[in-house]
Protein backbone atom coordinates (compact mmCIF):
# COMPACT_ATOMS: atom_id res chain seq x y z
CA UNK A 1 0.00 0.00 0.00
CA UNK A 2 1.14 3.57 -0.64
CA UNK A 3 1.83 6.00 2.21
CA UNK A 4 -1.29 7.97 1.22
CA UNK A 5 -3.46 4.85 1.36
CA UNK A 6 -2.11 3.86 4.76
CA UNK A 7 -2.69 7.35 6.18
CA UNK A 8 -6.23 7.34 4.79
CA UNK A 9 -6.87 4.06 6.59
CA UNK A 10 -5.70 5.64 9.86
CA UNK A 11 -8.05 8.60 9.45
CA UNK A 12 -5.64 11.01 7.66
CA UNK A 13 -3.18 11.35 10.54
CA UNK A 14 -0.86 8.80 12.21
CA UNK A 15 2.38 8.25 14.08
CA UNK A 16 5.50 6.85 12.43
CA UNK A 17 5.25 3.69 14.53
CA UNK A 18 1.69 3.08 13.31
CA UNK A 19 2.67 3.58 9.68
CA UNK A 20 5.59 1.18 10.00
CA UNK A 21 3.28 -1.57 11.27
CA UNK A 22 1.61 -1.35 7.85
CA UNK A 23 4.92 -1.70 6.01
CA UNK A 24 5.74 1.97 5.36
CA UNK A 25 9.50 2.66 5.43
CA UNK A 26 11.42 5.77 6.47
CA UNK A 27 12.52 6.21 2.87
CA UNK A 28 8.91 6.19 1.65
CA UNK A 29 7.92 8.73 4.31
CA UNK A 30 10.76 11.06 3.34
CA UNK A 31 9.89 10.77 -0.34
CA UNK A 32 6.17 11.41 0.26
CA UNK A 33 6.92 14.52 2.33
CA UNK A 34 9.27 15.93 -0.33
CA UNK A 35 6.69 15.35 -3.07
CA UNK A 36 3.94 17.03 -1.01
CA UNK A 37 1.81 13.90 -0.85
CA UNK A 38 1.85 14.02 2.96
CA UNK A 39 2.74 16.57 5.65
CA UNK A 40 5.14 16.10 8.56
CA UNK A 41 3.36 17.72 11.50
CA UNK A 42 6.23 17.18 13.93
CA UNK A 43 8.78 14.46 14.61
CA UNK A 44 7.05 11.11 14.47
CA UNK A 45 3.68 12.38 13.23
CA UNK A 46 2.37 12.65 9.65
CA UNK A 47 -0.88 13.71 7.99
CA UNK A 48 -2.52 14.03 4.60
CA UNK A 49 -2.75 17.57 3.18
CA UNK A 50 -5.97 19.44 3.94
CA UNK A 51 -6.39 18.19 7.50
CA UNK A 52 -8.52 20.48 9.67
CA UNK A 53 -6.33 23.37 10.94
CA UNK A 54 -7.69 22.96 14.49
CA UNK A 55 -6.76 19.26 14.48
CA UNK A 56 -3.37 20.10 12.96
CA UNK A 57 -2.66 22.74 15.63
CA UNK A 58 -3.52 20.33 18.46
CA UNK A 59 -1.39 17.56 16.92
CA UNK A 60 1.58 19.92 16.67
CA UNK A 61 1.44 20.24 20.46
CA UNK A 62 0.97 16.57 21.26
CA UNK A 63 -2.79 16.31 21.62
CA UNK A 64 -6.18 16.66 19.97
CA UNK A 65 -8.71 19.50 19.98
CA UNK A 66 -10.44 19.95 23.34
CA UNK A 67 -13.10 21.99 25.12
CA UNK A 68 -15.01 24.42 22.88
CA UNK A 69 -12.89 23.57 19.81
CA UNK A 70 -13.84 19.90 20.14
CA UNK A 71 -17.42 20.85 21.00
CA UNK A 72 -17.85 22.66 17.69
CA UNK A 73 -16.31 19.74 15.81
CA UNK A 74 -18.73 17.36 17.57
CA UNK A 75 -21.63 19.58 16.45
CA UNK A 76 -22.50 20.98 19.88
CA UNK A 77 -23.87 24.51 20.28
CA UNK A 78 -20.96 26.64 21.51
CA UNK A 79 -20.88 30.27 22.57
CA UNK A 80 -18.25 32.45 20.96
CA UNK A 81 -14.66 31.95 22.05
CA UNK A 82 -11.20 32.84 20.79
CA UNK A 83 -8.41 30.75 22.32
CA UNK A 84 -7.39 27.30 21.15
CA UNK A 85 -7.88 24.25 23.39
CA UNK A 86 -5.74 21.11 23.36
CA UNK A 87 -6.60 17.88 25.20
CA UNK A 88 -3.56 15.87 26.31
CA UNK A 89 -5.39 13.21 28.30
CA UNK A 90 -4.32 11.71 31.59
CA UNK A 91 -0.65 11.28 30.72
CA UNK A 92 -0.04 13.47 27.68
CA UNK A 93 3.04 15.59 27.09
CA UNK A 94 3.03 19.02 25.51
CA UNK A 95 5.22 19.33 22.43
CA UNK A 96 6.46 22.90 22.14
CA UNK A 97 5.05 25.96 23.88
CA UNK A 98 1.48 26.60 22.86
CA UNK A 99 0.97 30.35 23.06
CA UNK A 100 -2.66 31.41 23.34
CA UNK A 101 -3.69 27.82 24.14
CA UNK A 102 -5.55 26.24 27.02
CA UNK A 103 -4.29 22.74 27.82
CA UNK A 104 -6.50 20.04 29.35
CA UNK A 105 -5.28 16.91 31.17
CA UNK A 106 -8.56 15.40 32.35
CA UNK A 107 -9.07 11.62 32.50
CA UNK A 108 -8.76 9.68 29.27
CA UNK A 109 -6.40 8.41 26.59
CA UNK A 110 -5.70 10.65 23.60
CA UNK A 111 -5.96 8.96 20.20
CA UNK A 112 -4.17 10.99 17.57
CA UNK A 113 -6.52 12.39 14.95
CA UNK A 114 -9.64 11.66 17.02
CA UNK A 115 -11.76 13.98 19.14
CA UNK A 116 -12.21 13.41 22.88
CA UNK A 117 -15.47 11.73 23.96
CA UNK A 118 -18.33 14.21 24.35
CA UNK A 119 -18.44 13.76 28.13
CA UNK A 120 -14.77 14.79 28.35
CA UNK A 121 -15.47 17.78 26.13
CA UNK A 122 -18.39 18.90 28.32
CA UNK A 123 -16.31 18.58 31.48
CA UNK A 124 -13.60 20.74 29.92
CA UNK A 125 -16.19 23.35 28.92
CA UNK A 126 -17.63 23.38 32.44
CA UNK A 127 -14.23 23.91 34.05
CA UNK A 128 -12.98 26.36 31.42
CA UNK A 129 -15.95 28.39 30.20
CA UNK A 130 -18.47 28.36 33.03
CA UNK A 131 -22.11 27.46 33.60
CA UNK A 132 -23.79 29.11 30.63
CA UNK A 133 -21.51 27.81 27.90
CA UNK A 134 -21.59 24.36 29.51
CA UNK A 135 -25.38 24.32 29.86
CA UNK A 136 -26.01 25.34 26.25
CA UNK A 137 -23.53 22.73 25.01
CA UNK A 138 -24.97 20.03 27.28
CA UNK A 139 -28.56 20.64 26.18
CA UNK A 140 -27.46 20.47 22.54
CA UNK A 141 -25.71 17.15 23.31
CA UNK A 142 -29.00 15.84 24.72
CA UNK A 143 -30.99 17.26 21.80
CA UNK A 144 -28.87 15.52 19.17
CA UNK A 145 -28.14 12.35 21.18
CA UNK A 146 -24.41 13.08 21.35
CA UNK A 147 -23.96 11.72 24.88
CA UNK A 148 -24.85 8.29 26.24
CA UNK A 149 -26.36 7.49 29.67
CA UNK A 150 -22.92 6.20 30.66
CA UNK A 151 -21.38 9.48 29.54
CA UNK A 152 -23.89 11.44 31.64
CA UNK A 153 -23.06 9.28 34.68
CA UNK A 154 -19.32 9.90 34.08
CA UNK A 155 -19.97 13.61 33.76
CA UNK A 156 -21.98 13.69 37.00
CA UNK A 157 -19.10 12.01 38.83
CA UNK A 158 -16.44 14.41 37.53
CA UNK A 159 -18.40 17.67 37.31
CA UNK A 160 -17.82 20.23 40.10
CA UNK A 161 -20.52 19.70 42.75
CA UNK A 162 -21.77 23.29 42.41
CA UNK A 163 -22.67 22.62 38.75
CA UNK A 164 -24.40 19.24 39.05
CA UNK A 165 -27.84 20.84 39.36
CA UNK A 166 -27.53 21.86 35.70
CA UNK A 167 -27.69 18.20 34.66
CA UNK A 168 -31.06 17.87 36.41
CA UNK A 169 -32.33 21.19 35.05
CA UNK A 170 -31.36 20.39 31.45
CA UNK A 171 -33.81 19.10 28.86
CA UNK A 172 -33.38 17.58 25.44
CA UNK A 173 -35.82 19.70 23.42
CA UNK A 174 -33.87 22.94 22.92
CA UNK A 175 -33.67 23.83 19.23
CA UNK A 176 -30.69 26.12 19.87
CA UNK A 177 -28.31 27.25 22.57
CA UNK A 178 -30.12 30.58 22.62
CA UNK A 179 -33.15 28.85 24.10
CA UNK A 180 -30.91 27.18 26.69
CA UNK A 181 -29.41 30.53 27.69
CA UNK A 182 -32.78 32.26 27.98
CA UNK A 183 -34.32 29.50 30.10
CA UNK A 184 -31.28 29.31 32.42
CA UNK A 185 -30.97 33.06 32.87
CA UNK A 186 -34.68 33.60 33.52
CA UNK A 187 -34.67 30.68 35.95
CA UNK A 188 -32.06 32.59 37.95
CA UNK A 189 -34.46 35.55 37.97
CA UNK A 190 -37.25 33.38 39.34
CA UNK A 191 -39.17 33.03 36.06
CA UNK A 192 -40.27 29.59 34.89
CA UNK A 193 -41.07 29.05 31.22
CA UNK A 194 -42.84 26.35 29.25
CA UNK A 195 -40.77 25.38 26.23
CA UNK A 196 -41.73 24.29 22.69
CA UNK A 197 -45.45 24.94 23.09
CA UNK A 198 -47.84 24.34 20.18
CA UNK A 199 -50.56 27.01 19.90
CA UNK A 200 -53.53 26.44 17.62
CA UNK A 201 -53.43 28.81 14.64
CA UNK A 202 -49.88 29.93 15.48
CA UNK A 203 -47.69 26.85 15.52
CA UNK A 204 -44.88 25.89 17.85
CA UNK A 205 -43.29 28.73 19.84
CA UNK A 206 -40.07 28.72 21.83
CA UNK A 207 -41.46 29.71 25.24
CA UNK A 208 -44.72 30.67 26.93
CA UNK A 209 -44.90 32.42 30.27
CA UNK A 210 -48.07 32.51 32.35
CA UNK A 211 -50.35 31.38 29.53
CA UNK A 212 -50.19 34.75 27.75
CA UNK A 213 -46.62 35.85 26.97
CA UNK A 214 -44.70 34.27 24.09
CA UNK A 215 -40.89 34.61 23.99
CA UNK A 216 -39.15 33.79 20.71
CA UNK A 217 -35.37 33.36 20.20
CA UNK A 218 -34.27 34.06 16.64
CA UNK A 219 -30.90 32.53 15.85
CA UNK A 220 -31.07 33.06 12.10
CA UNK A 221 -28.62 35.26 10.21
CA UNK A 222 -29.63 38.63 8.73
CA UNK A 223 -30.54 37.24 5.32
CA UNK A 224 -32.74 34.51 6.75
CA UNK A 225 -34.39 36.91 9.20
CA UNK A 226 -35.36 39.29 6.41
CA UNK A 227 -36.66 36.40 4.31
CA UNK A 228 -38.77 35.07 7.19
CA UNK A 229 -39.85 38.44 8.61
CA UNK A 230 -43.33 38.35 7.01
CA UNK A 231 -43.94 34.86 8.35
CA UNK A 232 -42.89 35.96 11.85
CA UNK A 233 -45.21 38.97 11.73
CA UNK A 234 -48.10 36.75 10.63
CA UNK A 235 -47.42 34.38 13.52
CA UNK A 236 -47.28 37.28 15.99
CA UNK A 237 -50.57 38.64 14.63
CA UNK A 238 -52.21 35.22 14.91
CA UNK A 239 -50.96 34.95 18.48
CA UNK A 240 -52.30 38.41 19.32
CA UNK A 241 -55.71 37.40 17.96
CA UNK A 242 -55.72 34.62 20.54
CA UNK A 243 -54.84 36.97 23.40
CA UNK A 244 -51.07 36.47 23.50
CA UNK A 245 -48.30 39.05 23.53
CA UNK A 246 -44.99 38.26 21.84
CA UNK A 247 -41.44 39.33 22.62
CA UNK A 248 -38.89 38.38 19.95
CA UNK A 249 -35.09 38.58 20.37
CA UNK A 250 -32.19 37.79 18.04
CA UNK A 251 -28.78 36.22 18.67
CA UNK A 252 -26.94 39.50 19.22
CA UNK A 253 -29.44 40.71 21.80
CA UNK A 254 -29.45 37.48 23.81
CA UNK A 255 -25.67 36.98 23.74
CA UNK A 256 -24.36 40.55 23.83
CA UNK A 257 -27.20 42.69 25.26
CA UNK A 258 -28.85 40.41 27.78
CA UNK A 259 -29.56 43.32 30.13
CA UNK A 260 -31.91 44.81 27.54
CA UNK A 261 -33.63 41.47 26.96
CA UNK A 262 -34.05 40.74 30.66
CA UNK A 263 -35.41 44.22 31.38
CA UNK A 264 -38.01 43.87 28.61
CA UNK A 265 -39.17 40.46 29.84
CA UNK A 266 -39.31 41.45 33.51
CA UNK A 267 -41.23 44.65 32.70
CA UNK A 268 -43.74 42.71 30.62
CA UNK A 269 -44.15 40.09 33.35
CA UNK A 270 -44.74 42.78 35.99
CA UNK A 271 -47.23 44.66 33.83
CA UNK A 272 -49.10 41.48 33.03
CA UNK A 273 -49.31 40.43 36.65
CA UNK A 274 -50.51 43.92 37.64
CA UNK A 275 -53.17 43.79 34.91
CA UNK A 276 -54.52 40.50 36.19
CA UNK A 277 -54.67 41.91 39.74
CA UNK A 278 -56.60 44.96 38.54
CA UNK A 279 -59.09 42.77 36.69
CA UNK A 280 -59.64 40.58 39.75
CA UNK A 281 -60.31 43.67 41.88
CA UNK A 282 -62.83 45.26 39.48
CA UNK A 283 -64.94 42.14 38.91
CA UNK A 284 -67.30 41.30 41.80
CA UNK A 285 -67.34 37.51 42.05
CA UNK A 286 -70.64 35.71 42.45
CA UNK A 287 -71.27 33.69 45.57
CA UNK A 288 -68.92 30.75 45.89
CA UNK A 289 -66.45 31.97 43.23
CA UNK A 290 -63.13 33.62 44.13
CA UNK A 291 -61.76 36.77 42.47
CA UNK A 292 -58.69 34.96 41.05
CA UNK A 293 -61.02 32.47 39.35
CA UNK A 294 -62.92 35.35 37.72
CA UNK A 295 -59.67 36.93 36.54
CA UNK A 296 -58.50 33.66 35.06
CA UNK A 297 -61.63 33.18 32.98
CA UNK A 298 -62.18 36.83 32.08
CA UNK A 299 -58.66 37.60 30.87
CA UNK A 300 -57.50 36.46 27.39
CA UNK A 301 -54.01 36.30 28.88
CA UNK A 302 -55.02 33.29 30.90
CA UNK A 303 -56.14 31.31 27.83
CA UNK A 304 -54.52 27.95 27.17
CA UNK A 305 -52.61 27.10 24.00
Amino acid sequence: MSVVSVLSAFGRIARTSELKTRGVTERELTSAVRSGEITRIRQGLYALPGIDPVMMHAAEHGGVPGCTDAGRMHGLWILEGGERHVWLGTAGNEHGACKGCRLHWDEGLVKVGQLPPVHNVLLQIAECSGEETFFAAYESALRWSKISPGGIAWLWKHLPVRMRWLLDFARGDADSGLESLVRLRLHRSGISLRRQISIRGVGEVDFVYGGWLIIECDGRDNHEREKERHKDLMRDAAAAARGYETLRFDYAMIVHDWGVVEAAILAKVRSGSAGLRRESQTVRPPDGVSAPQIAQHASPRASNP
